[in-house]
């Protein structure tokens, strides 16, 4: 029997939004034919299982890098579902523009540590996309973990401006909403927005029920649907090469 997952989504906020994505495409892989679009604050996916079997999938697949001797650029392959990581070595469609981490930092350790996260029964549909957390290394239980600050309320309390200091600059241990950086992840595989200048980004919330190919096309606005709406955002640069990602701004009907 299918059913309809409902996902509650705030869709100014372009983390959440490509987490979705995510969400789309591991449905699609657990079950052909899956389809989802963003309805009234909610993301749907129809045609599918439940939200429980979803993210047993995801729990499934666990993030094995490609290059066990480079952590911090390894593609992950994520063999359950068939699927391969490395949209931030791809320079010809625009992927590398979101790679938010360098240097020392290490994808693999971040990424195994917000995979950690998926538990069974550790998110409902309410607290997917909104459950915070300190995040902590998958082998090493007392170490904290940075995220990718893919969700914009991590990285939007990055800015000292906002707050009158650096959390970073202080070691604060912050809140990481992982299920949103985690699935981000995996969205950006496929789905992209538009580069609407240098420093903006464009992305449509779709409003018909499209499988991921689709799906992806009408994200980037090469798609018109009815109710449509797009949105535009901003990286932050925490360093010269450190980034994440801003709010975002509603900037009208897609048609």
């Amino acid at each position: 029997m299918t059913e309809t997952i409902r996902i509650p989504v705030n869709v100014t906020n372009p983390g959440q939004f490509f987490a979705c994505c995510g969400l789309l495409e591991v449905a699609a892989r657990r079950w052909p034919g899956a389809e989802g679009c963003f309805d009234a604050g909610v993301f749907r996916i129809d045609r599918c299982g439940s939200l429980r079997e979803l993210l047993a999938a995801i729990i499934k697949a666990e993030p094995i890098p490609s290059d066990p001797d480079d952590a911090e650029t390894s593609p992950l392959i994520l063999e359950s579902l068939s699927l391969r990581l490395d949209w931030w070595h791809d320079e010809t469609s625009g992927g590398k523009s979101f790679k938010s981490w360098a240097g020392r930092q290490k994808v693999v350790d971040i990424v195994r540590a917000m995979h950690a996260t998926f538990a069974p029964s550790a998110y409902t549909a309410d607290s997917l996309l909104n459950a915070p957390a300190i995040l902590y290394d998958a082998v090493e239980s007392k170490k904290t973990i940075e995220p990718l600050y893919f969700d914009a309320r991590r990285a939007a309390q990055a800015q000292s401006i906002d707050v009158g200091f650096s959390p970073d600059t202080h070691g604060m241990m912050m809140p990481v909403y992982a299920a949103v950086e985690y699935l981000c992840l995996i969205g950006l595989q496929r789905f992209r927005p538009s580069r609407r200048d240098d420093d903006t980004f464009v992305y449509t919330g779709w409003t018909i029920p499209l499988p991921p190919f689709g799906a992806a096309a009408a994200a980037a606005g090469n798609i018109q649907m009815p109710g449509a709406r797009s949105y535009a955002f901003s990286l932050l640069y925490r360093t010269k090469y450190l980034k994440g990602f801003l709010p975002a701004t509603m900037i009208g009907d897609a048609l």
